[in-house]
């Protein structure tokens, strides 16, 4: 609440009028309630942000060898990540015959395997190396969803894939 306080002078005799000072003094006690009452709305009609994931399909874990995953050689397509943004590429089975891409050619790659191959023979095999980076997985994982690959699978690259990674990597000056 407002209220106003009349002081008087000190001063008073003949010929001085009296002046009146007023001051004024503003309780501030209903704008403390009012801010916290705010706060509180706030806080109990703000939603919370639900985290977002990614699907990731796993297979079933299983201890028999008779339930292996076959995989014909002309359905497959195995992409290797390596270290500054380069994608090493192979179809079939034959790491000899790998080319390079970068992340902005790999949806085409994975789109052209996709038409040319049935779909139920279809499995694409990623392999980041040591040096890949966490990004670039997930980027890779993303262009699966995107592209609706339903068969894939994350596994380290061999030491034979690994020593032409480099070798590539050290002729073409990647570091």
């Amino acid at each position: 609440m407002a209220e106003m306080e009349v002081k008087e002078s000190g001063k008073k005799g003949p010929g001085v009028k009296k002046s009146k000072k007023h001051s004024t003094r503003v309780d501030l006690t209903p704008m403390v309630d009012l801010g916290f009452l705010l706060i509180t709305f706030f806080i109990f009609t703000t939603t919370v942000q639900q985290p977002t994931a990614m699907n990731l399909n796993m297979p079933k874990d299983t201890k028999d060898p008779n339930l292996d995953m076959k995989v014909k050689n002309s359905g497959s397509l195995t992409l290797m990540l390596g270290k500054g943004n380069v994608i090493y590429y192979y179809y079939g089975d034959d790491p000899t015959k790998m080319q390079t891409t970068g992340y902005k050619a790999v949806r085409q790659i994975i789109l052209d395997k996709k038409k040319s191959t049935p779909a139920a023979d279809l499995f694409i095999i990623i392999k980041p190396d040591k040096d890949a980076t966490y990004k670039n997985a997930v980027d890779i994982l993303d262009e699966m969803d995107i592209n609706d690959i339903g068969k894939y699978a994350m596994v380290d690259p061999t030491p034979d894939e690994y020593g032409l990674i480099q070798k590539t990597e050290q002729a073409g000056g990647v570091k």
